[in-house]
């Protein structure tokens, strides 16, 4: 009988499906980390809302795990609070703001950066690697297509001494199941999301920008800046696989609206 036992747990470790209470993560904090102004929704969803300007949030989440802290996205880079009125108007119309620092809210928590163990980063775009190099020592994970993408001047996205694992599909970050990167590419080259699996929530999915909002998630529909249209929507059923079987919510990152209803650090889900 304990022979049958242990080989089922081991089953079900390699399935990734654990009871709440084998997961060693206790807290889900969500952080400012931004917002965006645009000037035309269509951006985003071709041929839909021509012209309509829209506002999107931008949030990083730390997580609180046995094992020690883990850091999902930076955001915008915290120089931009230093800026009169905490914002810069970008190209094309777009304006990118930051009210409160990354570092702040750290702070406010009582994390040092050299508290946190690893960043994963769901993608290379500014709006999620504001912040990498205020941690320099702490390894990043990063699938290795992301990795290897250039900037449009050829230059790399990351220092090159910067510690990093690269990644080729899904990790589980602490061995237990409760944070794991999944591979949702499409939006870029190398693009990730993350499962989490909290003890009284319930599990979450963080979005990246596998969707920006949810009128394009319930119309299945791809911006065209994307990098490639057919893996995104492969991405985004596989999302809605995982939404389905592990009975989760979808955390969608750049939605205002539904980062509005969240609750925001220092409260936190547990």
């Amino acid at each position: 009988m304990k022979i049958g036992f242990v080989a089922a747990a081991a089953v079900a470790v390699m399935l990734g499906v654990l009871p709440a209470s084998a997961a060693g993560v206790d807290k889900l904090y969500v952080l400012d980390c931004g917002s965006i102004s645009a000037p035309d929704q269509s951006l985003w969803s071709p041929g839909v809302n021509v012209g309509v300007p829209i506002e999107l949030s931008d949030n990083c989440y730390l997580i609180h795990h046995t094992q020690g802290w883990f850091l999902w996205d930076t955001g915008l880079s915290d120089a931009l609070a230093a800026i009169p009125g905490g914002k810069k108007v970008a190209g094309n119309g777009f304006v990118l703001k930051r009210a409160k620092t990354l570092s702040s809210q750290l702070e406010q928590l009582g994390v040092k950066p050299a508290d946190i163990k690893a960043i994963g980063i769901s993608h290379t775009h500014p709006d999620h690697i504001g912040n990498v190099e205020e941690f320099p020592h702490v390894m990043l994970y990063v699938q290795k297509a992301e990795y290897d993408w250039p900037n449009a001047d050829g230059t790399p996205r990351f220092k090159p001494g910067h510690p990093v694992t690269k990644l080729d599909g899904d990790h589980d970050v602490f061995g237990d199941g409760s944070v794991v990167i999944i591979s949702t590419p499409g939006h870029t080259p190398g693009h990730q999301s993350l499962l989490v699996r909290l003890p009284q929530t319930g599990a979450v999915v963080l979005s990246g920008d596998a969707v920006h909002f949810q009128a394009n998630w319930d119309n299945r529909r791809v911006p065209g800046l994307n990098f490639n249209k057919e893996q995104t929507l492969a991405s985004m059923q596989r999302i809605a696989d995982i939404l389905s079987k592990e009975h989760a919510q979808l955390w969608i990152n750049h939605d205002k609206p539904h980062s509005d209803a969240q609750k925001k650090s220092p409260e936190f889900y547990e």
